[in-house]
């Protein structure tokens, strides 16, 4: 049983290796709040903010975090993303007093999960959610990656990145090139909250995402599975309605063991009128042997902790997460 985060200690991520720009010029608060979902200016010097880079049509080119310096915008972003996101933005810096540059091989940032920001100097230290639990990114010179490493770890849990992913397929954060992908809608991916702001002003792709929000409707969503005979799941499997001789109902996305709710879980997208939570569906893929076998499965809310409430006392799963 995992303790509350008050309780235990603080845990490092190392994300060095995500592509990060650095946006300068007169021109940079207004050209990025064309570009992306966010409100720019939330962002600070000690805050980040979250955000979707669009096309036309509302889907996504990219999910990034950003946060500011007095001359410039810091973004970070998958690694995948190194030069297409760069790209994407210089395509429409046409008469902006904006430049763009790749710094990506010149920083490190680790994440600590922790109610506190770290004790740490001659660095940028901001705070960010990027997964459930408050945390901060570090932001330091790369050639000093290892040392710094070494201080982070003299006070913290080492969180790598196969319990990072288990830990945020638990708790339902989407991540690209698996839940995100250029033929998502942030909605979709339940990033409304987290990424839109309604009062902004114009962006790349608001149209869509206002026409969505009037509606209410989406397509398919972004939902949880438990695996009901305890299979494994696996990502690319795809859904089935049980009731309705195989009606094609989505596709997982990305699937662990969690040891934290004892059940073989997922991520994956359903379409609508099929992802109500205790919908039951069948994944269907190919096992180890080879052989096709249809995998009984429920449809849970997220994160997948919401269902402890129904399962245990509150006490106890404020004690387990």
């Amino acid at each position: 049983m995992t303790p509350p985060l008050q309780t235990r200690r603080s845990a490092v991520l190392d994300l060095s290796g995500r592509a990060k720009l650095r946006v300068t010029g007169n021109n940079r608060l207004r050209f990025l709040n064309g570009q992306i979902t966010n409100d720019v200016r939330k962002a600070g010097e000690t805050v980040a903010i979250e955000a979707c880079v669009l096309n036309a049509k509302g889907k996504m080119n990219a999910h990034i975090f950003i946060s500011a310096a007095p001359d410039c915008f810091w973004i970070d972003a998958d690694p995948e993303l190194r030069e297409t996101l760069s790209a994407r933005l210089e395509r429409y810096v046409i008469a902006d007093d904006v430049q763009i540059e790749d710094v990506t091989d010149r920083f490190s940032i680790f994440h600590v999960l922790s109610l506190t920001a770290p004790n740490l100097s001659d660095c940028r230290i901001v705070s960010v959610r990027r997964f459930t639990e408050p945390g901060w990114d570090i932001w330091r010179d790369g050639a000093v990656h290892d040392a710094v490493s070494e201080q982070l770890l003299s006070t913290c849990d080492l969180l790598d990145s196969a319990a990072a992913d288990t830990m945020r397929i638990e708790q339902g954060i989407p991540r690209w090139g698996r839940e995100l992908t250029e033929e998502i809608i942030p909605i979709e991916a339940n990033l409304e909250e987290r990424t839109i702001d309604y009062e902004k002003g114009c962006y790349i792709g608001q149209e869509v995402i206002s026409r969505i929000k009037m509606s209410g409707q989406t397509n398919k969503r972004l939902c949880g599975l438990i695996s009901l005979g305890d299979i494994p799941l696996k990502a690319d499997m795809k859904l089935a309605v049980t009731s309705a001789k195989g009606k094609e109902a989505g596709w997982i996305t990305s699937a662990t063991r969690s040891d934290r709710i004892g059940k073989e879980i997922a991520l994956c997208y359903v379409k609508r009128g099929f992802n109500d939570s205790g919908s039951k569906l069948d994944a269907f893929g190919p096992q180890d042997s080879g052989s096709v076998t249809a995998i009984q499965v429920e449809v849970t809310p997220l994160p997948f902790y919401l269902r402890l409430f129904h399962e245990i006392s509150p006490d106890e799963s404020e004690e387990k997460y």
